[in-house]
């Protein structure tokens, strides 16, 4: 069975930041080797993909978080977090861990990011 948590969502004003962290775990999971991303999903839209960073590390963004959130694994810990800086309150969402191969997808259960003043 495999496992995603994320933690570190929480409300945060406009303009400022926060860290998001997803551990993997499982023990047939070789996190080495999926892509691992970020989803959000805001009230009464559809899931969208935010960013996601390859096994070998290729990394692609959508265009509204471009140069303001920045996506980065750890390996050897079976971790992925999403650095978010200058948050607006479209980026107000449900965020949610993925794990991906062209055999199985993995989701964490997610964290609520409230970006309000």
């Amino acid at each position: 069975q495999v496992q995603l948590v994320e933690s570190g969502g929480g409300l945060v004003q406009p303009g400022n930041s926060l860290r998001l962290s997803c551990a993997a775990s499982g023990s047939i999971f070789n996190f080495n080797l999926y892509t691992m991303g970020w989803y959000r999903q805001a009230p009464g839209k559809q899931r969208e993909l935010v960013a996601r960073i390859t096994a070998g590390g290729s990394t692609n963004y959508t265009d509204s978080v471009k140069g303001r959130f920045t996506i980065s694994r750890n390996n050897a810990k079976n971790t992925v977090s999403l650095q978010m800086n200058s948050l607006k309150p479209e980026d107000t969402a449900v965020y949610y861990c993925n794990a991906h191969t062209i055999f199985s997808d993995f989701w964490g259960k997610g964290t609520l990011v409230t970006v309000s003043s």
